[in-house]
């Protein structure tokens, strides 16, 4: 896996990710000592408020930077953008009011609604190849696991010898670090989209997205790992200090499993992506978290919660989720041309989120309303609804290369000439507006 580092322009675009996580990490664990020192008590309706927020930048903004991202150089739109998030980091700790919170809050998200997306699409064009690709995929989803394990502990470090607010220089050094590792290397830059006005550039992507039966899938099953997803991030913490009245400790350790897992998933998949079709990796990822989660709440149903099979649910939920979210990338790759694909990695992100929108709250307001046990069984419910969606939506043969024909081009069309019928890898494009 680590032979994908040899490229110099992937190697310095995956440090750069590296570090603006790190200092991401940093922030979230700052912001919430923050949120506590402004609001006292009130403190989680503050960082709930955050979180929606968050959410909303990411849904909304998303599609439309993606519109304009292609009349910048990309370097400059990646390294500006960072610049901003260093910005906003280096302004927070000087906030009073928690309204400011709130604001800041949202510009550091819409920026980073356009960063991410640009971000994710460039690596395709850096690394060709489709098994270099699938490598830097796994790392970047080790990437993201690391991260959630390790931030918190560097900054419990760091709070042993300066006060919460210096968190926040820590996060501007990531973000400034990343845009200078950026600025360090070429990247390219596709040629902008002349042809179609600003409305149907914010919403080509989408429609693209709709359009083809694989993507139409992979948002089913987002649906599914934002329903378990949830319960992990949202309930864990109820779960374990709640119901099974155990210590920081274990609440720590039971998210280090969940972590764990996902790890496993990431080291293994370019090896198993090899041998096997992302149909069905992915559908076998999401069926094992759905299980995985639905049997801990019937468990726990009839025989009482257990830590030890929180653990092992909690491995398990891991692997189905990493399973499932990694291989992403390469569908959003095959289904569009260069050009296209930030508008795809756009959609992605925004439709992804929207789901976690949904599920965020509901599993809160489960667990709060019916308890774990139900909130588990319920969300489970529901991934096993986008897991049959997307089976449904997949076609089991997903074909690259298509056999089709053009009822609506001239015969003299430089796209049909010599045949009317004919073969190559399908796309929805101004060609090719409908699957066929």
């Amino acid at each position: 896996m680590l032979s994908v580092l040899s490229n110099r322009t992937y190697r310095n675009l995956f440090a750069a990710q590296v570090v603006a996580l790190v200092g991401t990490g940093l922030a979230t664990v700052a912001l919430g000592l923050l949120a506590w020192d402004l609001a006292g008590g009130d403190a989680g309706r503050v960082l709930g408020t955050a979180l929606a927020i968050k959410m909303v930048a990411y849904v909304t903004l998303s599609p439309v930077a993606q519109a304009f991202a292609d009349r910048v150089p990309r370097r400059t739109l990646l390294v500006t953008l960072n610049v901003i998030r260093a910005a906003v980091a280096a302004a927070l700790p000087f906030v009073t009011e928690v309204w400011q919170i709130y604001g800041l809050i949202f510009l550091l998200q819409a920026a980073s609604a356009g960063f991410t997306p640009a971000f994710q699409a460039t690596i395709p064009d850096v690394l060709p190849d489709e098994e270099d690709y699938t490598k830097a995929l796994s790392l970047s989803r080790l990437a993201y696991d690391l991260e959630s394990l390790l931030s918190p502990m560097l900054a419990a470090a760091l709070l042993t010898v300066v006060s919460f607010p210096l968190l926040f220089g820590g996060t501007v050094i990531g973000f400034v670090a990343s845009a200078l590792l950026v600025l360090s290397v070429t990247l390219p830059w596709p040629k902008p989209d002349t042809r179609h006005d600003v409305w149907a550039r914010v919403t080509r992507g989408t429609r693209i997205y709709l359009a083809t039966p694989r993507l139409r899938a992979l948002l089913a099953l987002s649906f599914s790992v934002a329903a378990v997803g949830a319960m992990v991030i949202v309930n864990t913490v109820v779960l374990v200090r709640q119901d099974l009245d155990l210590t920081d400790e274990a609440l720590a350790l039971t998210l280090a499993a969940f972590g764990a897992g996902s790890m496993v998933a990431a080291l293994g998949l370019p090896r198993l992506l090899a041998k096997r079709n992302d149909r069905r990796v992915m559908l076998i990822g999401a069926a094992g978290m759905t299980l995985a989660l639905a049997a801990m709440g019937a468990t726990g149903g009839l025989y009482g919660l257990q830590w030890s099979w929180l653990l092992a649910a909690w491995f398990l939920v891991g692997i189905g989720y990493s399973a499932t979210t990694t291989p992403s990338g390469r569908l959003l790759r095959r289904s569009g041309h260069a050009e296209d694909r930030p508008a795809l990695f756009a959609v992605q992100f925004s439709l992804s989120h929207a789901c976690f929108l949904i599920t965020y709250p509901l599993a809160g307001w489960l667990q709060a309303a019916h308890g774990s046990v139900t909130a588990m069984l319920i969300l489970a419910v529901l991934s096993a609804m986008g897991l049959v969606a997307g089976m449904l939506l997949w076609p089991r043969h997903d074909a690259v290369e298509i056999a089709h024909s053009h009822h609506g081009l001239p015969p003299d069309h430089p796209h049909i000439v010599g045949g009317g019928r004919h073969s190559h890898t399908y796309v929805i494009d101004d060609l090719h507006q409908r699957w066929p």
